[in-house]
């Protein structure tokens, strides 16, 4: 059992080049702030780890571990690891810190998320993140690699079920208005007039094949920390504090599974019908049977992965929300919607709040325990006692689900 003690998250607006910043300024607001936030001493952590994707593409560093030590004096030392599985980089992290602790070698951990993606212009950014497609294989006609991959797979859920691309900018409507209600999300500020939510080719531009503007997540700055204990050392702190440990949220479940890396190979496997995606179903129901959840309607908010609003409308279905392709029948209902019968990316999600791409697992692991600790203020979800996450890798070729939960 792991507990999680709290974290924080930076504001995903900024642009460290901007304000002259490097990973290593970021890295150590994160850990000094998260410290501050749980009331934790350097002291206390006894090891860290850090997801994230492509440090030596955007900024020439690699072996981020060593931030640590640069943090505090009481770091200098520290046991330390870096993960790397795309947009599921920090969702490993988190898997990894939560198993050390498992196994017993250490009692309380740091994790941070971490990925810097504005200090380079756009087409460059565009092939930096095209290294988590099988390079030299697939997509090498694109000039933006990720969105003409998505837009194969909203083809392909046209072809097998039907798509309306209006119930697409449904989920980018929605989890931009979700932004607006968080504090740190990168578009909190941003305005839009009803067009750019249309097949409107000036207000929501085609980016490549089906897919526009609106219809993406953001490139973003930005760091989340969490903080994640044994059931010993969350006793110890709670006891400190005054408060019960059956308040702090624990890791229930998780799902963890990968596919092949093409994304041809992935959909070949579900051309007979099903889940378009059997890998990212199996880790979304490994998670909710290690943490014991029999009924969906035990879930009380998700925060998912909407690099592209037809990644969220994938996610539906494989969260078992509806049959596969009927994703359309929920949002149509209003059931994702704050209120709903499942409310799906509270914080605003990737195309609302940001996607640093290696503190997105960390970020959603996060929000995920401000949720069931009613700590989310503007975007909280009445009632939420468990959360699910879902996040994914490439084309859904690493795919980690937590269920976090009192």
């Amino acid at each position: 059992m792991v507990y999680i003690l709290g974290g924080w998250q930076s504001d995903f607006s900024a642009n460290w080049s901007r304000q002259g910043w490097g990973l290593a300024d970021a890295f150590g607001e994160a850990v000094a702030q998260g410290l501050a936030a749980t009331d934790l001493a350097p002291s206390d952590i006894e090891t860290g780890h850090v997801g994230n994707f492509a440090g030596e593409l955007f900024a020439g560093q690699g072996l981020l571990g060593g931030f640590f030590g640069l943090v505090h004096p009481d770091l200098d030392g520290l046991p330390t690891m870096r993960h790397e599985a795309a947009c599921a980089s920090g969702s490993c992290a988190v898997l990894a810190a939560a198993a050390e602790i498992e196994a017993g070698r250490y009692g309380l951990s740091c994790v941070v998320g971490i990925e810097q993606m504005r200090n380079v212009p756009g087409q460059q950014a565009a092939e930096h993140l095209g290294a988590a497609a099988w390079t030299g294989h697939e997509f090498q006609d694109a000039r933006f690699l990720w969105p003409a991959a998505f837009s194969d797979l909203a083809e392909v859920y046209d072809q097998r079920f039907g798509l309306r691309y209006e119930h697409l900018m449904a989920i980018a409507e929605q989890n931009f208005a979700n932004g607006r209600r968080n504090p740190n999300a990168q578009t909190r500020d941003w305005r839009f007039s009803p067009e750019a939510f249309t097949a409107d080719d000036v207000a929501n531009p085609v980016v490549e094949g089906r897919t526009r503007k609106q219809d993406c997540g953001q490139v973003t700055d930005g760091t989340a920390v969490l903080f994640l204990a044994s059931p010993e050392r969350a006793r110890s702190y709670a006891d400190v504090r005054g408060i019960p440990l059956e308040s702090l949220p624990r890791i229930k479940g998780w799902g963890h599974r990968s596919a092949p890396i093409p994304l041809d190979r992935k959909l070949a496997t579900s051309r007979e019908g099903g889940h378009v995606f059997p890998q990212v179903r199996r880790a979304v129901e490994d998670a909710r049977a290690r943490a014991g959840i029999a009924h969906l309607s035990d879930i009380h908010a998700v925060e998912t992965h909407d690099c592209f609003a037809i990644t969220e409308y994938m996610a539906i279905d494989h969260l078992g929300l509806t049959a596969p392709g009927e994703a359309w029948k929920a949002i149509e209902a209003g059931d994702t919607a704050m209120g709903g019968r499942l409310p799906i990316n509270p914080s605003g999600g990737l195309i609302g709040a940001g996607h640093p791409v290696g503190a997105t697992g960390v970020r959603m692991a996060l929000d995920a325990f401000k949720q069931t600790t009613g700590t989310a203020n503007d975007y909280q979800v009445d009632g939420a006692r468990t959360v699910q996450t879902l996040n994914i890798g490439g084309s859904t070729t690493t795919t980690v689900s937590l269920v976090i939960g009192t």
